[in-house]
């Protein structure tokens, strides 16, 4: 039996039926304020394509928190270079899609150069 996934003790089903009020009393206060103070209106044109059932809808609103509508649509966020794909799921209610969508890569730095060293001037190069 495959475990059922639950959000607030709400399934997927309860928690796109959900309403407004009721999802804002769930959500984290700083969340809560955001969305009592209104969107804007870059963000109230991405709440419109997401309504009209726009399936690859891009953004550039990091800012815009999960709501109960957007589940199980693809949203592409901007990282500052690329549109990364991001499938809503209902973990990710109550966060904003910036959190999903990193701007910075991790630097892994591999071994050191030919001369880049005083030690490594006797290393071969391959």
């Amino acid at each position: 039996m495959a475990k059922e996934i639950l959000w607030k003790g709400r399934t997927e089903e309860e928690a796109k039926n959900m309403e407004m009020k009721e999802f804002m009393e769930l959500v984290s206060s700083r969340q809560r304020r955001s969305l009592k103070r209104g969107f804007t209106d870059a963000q109230k044109r991405l709440m419109k394509k997401i309504e009209a059932d726009d399936q690859n809808i891009k953004t550039h609103c990091r800012d815009v928190v999960i709501t109960p509508i957007m589940l199980g649509k693809t949203l592409k966020i901007y990282t500052g270079k690329e549109f990364v794909p991001l499938i809503i799921t209902l973990e990710m209610l109550g966060h904003s899609l910036g959190e999903f969508a990193h701007t910075r890569k991790s630097v892994s730095h591999s071994a050191a150069g030919v001369g880049a060293t005083r030690s490594s001037k006797a290393v071969s190069a391959r």
